[in-house]
C-alpha cells in the first residue's frame, strides 16, 4: 500500500457505521474516486473480516486478480468515501449489489440477472 495517494486523508472519516470489520476494496474507489459501483458480502475469511467487498464496476479481471490494486479496509473508511453504501451494510452473506445508474441506491443481483 505504500505509494497510493488516497482520495480521502486517514482524519477525515466520519463514524458512519458502527465498528464492524475490515472490507476489501478496489483502488479505483479510494484513490481513483470512483462511486461503489458494485458490492458483494461473502462468508468471512478471518474473524475481523466483514465479508464486504467493494467496486466501481469498472474494473476488468486482469485489475481485480491484482492484490496490489486493492486494499483491507474498516467498512466506515469505505462508507466514508461512498455514503449510499450504509444502508445496505446489514445484508446477509450472499449479498451481491450493484448500483442503479444515476442513483444513490442499490438492487440486488439475483442469479437469474
Amino acid at each position: 500500500m505504500e505509494g497510493k495517494k488516497y482520495k480521502l486523508s486517514a482524519g477525515a472519516n466520519e463514524d458512519l457505521v458502527a465498528k464492524m470489520g475490515f472490507c476489501l476494496a478496489s483502488d479505483k474507489i479510494t484513490v481513483d474516486g470512483l462511486p461503489v459501483g458494485y458490492m458483494y458480502r461473502e462468508e468471512p475469511e478471518e474473524e475481523d473480516d466483514s465479508g464486504w467487498r467493494f467496486l466501481s464496476g469498472t474494473e476488468e479481471q486482469d485489475y481485480v486478480d491484482n492484490p496490489e490494486n486493492s486494499g483491507i479496509f474498516e467498512v466506515n473508511t469505505i462508507a466514508n468515501y461512498d455514503k449510499a453504501i450504509v444502508y445496505y451494510l446489514k445484508m446477509p452473506y450472499g449479498t451481491e449489489m450493484e448500483r442503479i445508474p444515476g442513483e444513490d441506491k442499490f438492487r440486488k443481483i439475483t442469479n437469474n440477472e
